[in-house]
């Protein structure tokens, strides 16, 4: 039986769609300082205030000349010099040339350097052993941004490749979109804080830290609420308290059976699709509104939770922070070097690791154990290994498509 002909198994790109459908952004305005934007999702055009460089400036340590008097002699006098910051303040003239360095400004009557390995020195009368075509080795006014470009466009994510691009043009506030607030939590009698003892059943919260660290890579003001017991009054002052923030993460409590207070919680407060995905990892997954708040269920084991909030709730909180740029995780086809188990029914995302071999072939193999509570294998791994829903074991040698981590695994 294929995944779309058992009753309630939704296609992870149909639940997808399906998300991003709803999700509106957020649009609320903010203006912050520069060094409080990394991260933030710009939200106008960000045009230059200036031009970069400012002034016509060398691109190497020389002589500034004028291209023009090397025809009447290979011999000019050194009039001057001009430093980064201290610039020359004449003109050079017939016969003459400035000692320059790198970025310094270009002095008036001068539109040429020649670097100093090219020249033969004797005091102040420097001999040129090229004639080179003006503009050589200048960096002209605007060579690297005009004054009035657009230098960040609307939606794009600031990260450590923006922030000196906008600091080296005196920019010191940007407009951006609000941060989405997530609220989350985790359920279960079984679960225990790190630091406290272990009782017989008992088991670590661990994906509250693993939620925690994607949500605030995803660009989130994230608020943790805790382990919430299978208590229905617990569980309802819990879910109370989360719709005040943006979108509710919780894990466990959204497989069939597995937690009816939660779910006649979510019955009772909202509009919830429970959807059973034809994913694995992760099938049980749930999505709606508690309120005015986006929720999001994710299935308790570890593997699971972090892949469906990986692979779904990403996308939605890039939408919903207005980040209109944003790319999915990159794709490539690689060969396996290894077996992957497989039955049809699903697209299975196995945690694998590719490498590139001495004949330029992207190869990958299976981290070993694929059970959705053996969350070893996602830190060794660099990658997914999506394996189609209809398509059976895989052996080595055989093509298959793997998904790079994106940043906000590393």
């Amino acid at each position: 039986m294929g995944c779309c002909d058992a009753p309630g198994l939704m296609p992870i790109e149909t639940a997808l769609t399906k998300i991003l459908a709803e999700v509106k952004p957020l649009e609320t305005v903010q203006t912050v300082s520069l060094s409080e934007a990394m991260g933030q999702v710009i939200a106008e055009d960000i045009l230059s205030p200036i031009n970069v460089p400012p002034f016509a400036n060398s691109a190497m340590d020389g002589y500034a000349l004028r291209s023009a008097g090397l025809e009447k002699s290979d011999t000019l006098t050194m009039a001057g010099k001009s430093f980064a910051g201290i610039p020359f303040e004449g003109v050079c003239g017939e016969g003459q040339c400035i000692r320059i360095m790198t970025g310094a400004q270009m002095p008036k009557g001068a539109d040429t350097v020649i670097m100093q390995e090219e020249t033969e020195v004797d005091g102040d009368s420097i001999r040129f052993l090229i004639k080179p075509p003006a503009n050589d080795n200048v960096r002209p006014i605007g060579d690297d941004v005009r004054l009035g470009d657009v230098v960040v466009s609307k939606g794009n994510r600031v990260t450590a490749r923006e922030m000196p691009l906008l600091a080296s043009l005196g920019i010191a506030t940007v407009s951006v979109y609000r941060r989405p607030s997530v609220a989350f939590f985790s359920t279960g009698d079984e679960l225990r804080s790190v630091g406290e003892p272990l009782e017989a059943g008992q088991i670590y919260d661990s994906n509250r830290y693993g939620i925690r660290a994607l949500l605030e890579k995803f660009g989130c003001d994230v608020i943790d609420l805790g382990i919430i017991p299978d208590n229905p009054e617990k569980l309802r002052e819990a879910f109370d308290k989360a719709t005040k923030a943006d979108v509710l993460v919780t894990s466990g409590g959204v497989s069939v059976g597995e937690a009816d207070y939660t779910k006649d919680i979510l019955d009772e407060q909202g509009e919830i699709g429970f959807w059973k995905i034809a994913m694995k990892p992760g099938k049980p997954f749930a999505f709606g509104t508690i309120k005015d708040t986006w929720f999001c269920g994710l299935p308790g084991n570890p593997v699971s939770a972090m892949l469906t909030l990986y692979q779904l709730v990403q996308p939605m909180i890039a939408k919903l922070a207005g980040h209109s740029q944003y790319q999915p995780p990159q794709r490539l086809k690689a060969k396996t070097t290894t077996v992957f188990k497989k039955r049809p029914g699903r697209t299975d995302f196995q945690r694998g690791i590719y490498q590139i071999s001495p004949e330029g072939q992207i190869e990958v193999a299976t981290t070993g154990n694929q059970g959705s509570g053996a969350f070893s294998s996602m830190h060794q791994a660099n990658c997914f290994v999506v394996l189609e829903q209809e398509r059976g074991r895989v052996m080595p040698g055989e093509e298959v498509t793997i998904e790079l981590f994106n940043h906000t695994m590393y």
